[in-house]
């Protein structure tokens, strides 16, 4: 008899409800027992081995989920888990896969494998405005396989939550314009359907709409020290200069490259040329 293996994207409810979802194949032998045992093999931080063990049981909601699984703290939303099961046993197998280097997307550390489409529409925004209007694009727009994402410029003012008429204008043109100077998105000409779906780059016999284009920060982070929280991106602080990815076909501008030598010649970043695709935001002050 095979085993059935599923690989799975941890969702925000996952981690915070300690449920995952019951791959199909095995629900209809497990839901009639009161208890299933489910075995999570994993990396402590990507490094130090672990092998926790739990008595779960089946609940539906939408779905049948395992119930009662406490996931480790250096899980992130978006984090892959496979699920393994066979007939003839009576145990669950989970596992975690360490990345080879951990790496930082927008200053959330990650250390094992992970969806970066389910990374960018599990972000979770802060009080501030700026979070709000993240929050529509990262969740609301269209998000790619390499977890950019397009929202359509237009659409701001009904889906971010900053209000109507002058001083809802003047609270969104704000937030957009830090959002853009910290470099997380930057405005491009794309599309929308008829159904208002966006699309980047524009497709032909679609709508032009000027969108807003978010890239994750991706950057490696330390084996070592304290994990993070989750909200690096809240807190106030200076941000170091740092390349940022364009979308498709966008250059940086004359102005970007300056700051990118300068950065360069003052020796805060390493002596390299721009690569292509690539440009430069210089160090600020982010106060979420």
């Amino acid at each position: 008899m095979r085993t059935v293996t599923r690989r799975v994207a941890l969702r925000r409810t996952d981690l915070d409800g300690a449920v995952l979802a019951a791959p199909p194949e095995c629900v209809e032998v497990l839901r009639h027992r009161p208890l299933v045992t489910v075995v999570l093999e994993h990396r402590v931080r990507g490094i130090t081995p672990a092998k926790e063990v739990f008595e779960t049981s089946l609940r539906q909601d939408a779905e049948w989920r395992f119930d009662g699984i406490a996931w480790p703290a250096d899980l992130r939303p978006g984090a892959l888990v496979g699920v393994s099961w066979h007939a003839a046993r009576d145990e669950v197998v989970m596992r975690t896969v360490a990345l080879d280097e951990p790496m930082r997307i927008d200053g959330v550390d990650y250390f094992h494998e992970y969806d970066p489409k389910v990374v960018t529409q599990e972000y979770a925004p802060g009080t501030s405005n700026r979070g709000k209007v993240l929050h529509a694009v990262r969740r609301l727009g269209r998000v790619f396989d390499d977890g950019s994402a397009v929202f359509a410029e237009s659409e701001l003012p009904a889906r971010c939550g900053l209000g109507r008429g002058a001083r809802g204008s003047f609270l969104l043109r704000n937030a957009v314009e830090q959002l853009i100077r910290e470099g997380y998105v930057t405005r491009v000409l794309g599309s929308v359907d008829p159904a208002g779906h966006p699309s980047y780059p524009a497709v032909d016999g679609e709508e032009v709409a000027e969108m807003l284009f978010y890239a994750p920060l991706i950057e490696p982070a330390p084996h070592s020290g304290d994990a993070d929280s989750g909200d690096a991106d809240r807190r106030e602080h200076w941000v170091n200069g740092f390349l940022r990815k364009l979308p498709a076909g966008a250059q940086p501008s004359e102005k970007q490259l300056a700051l990118h030598q300068q950065a360069v010649e003052n020796e805060q970043i390493t002596a390299a040329p721009l690569a292509p695709g690539y440009t430069f935001v210089k160090k600020h002050h982010r106060n979420g």
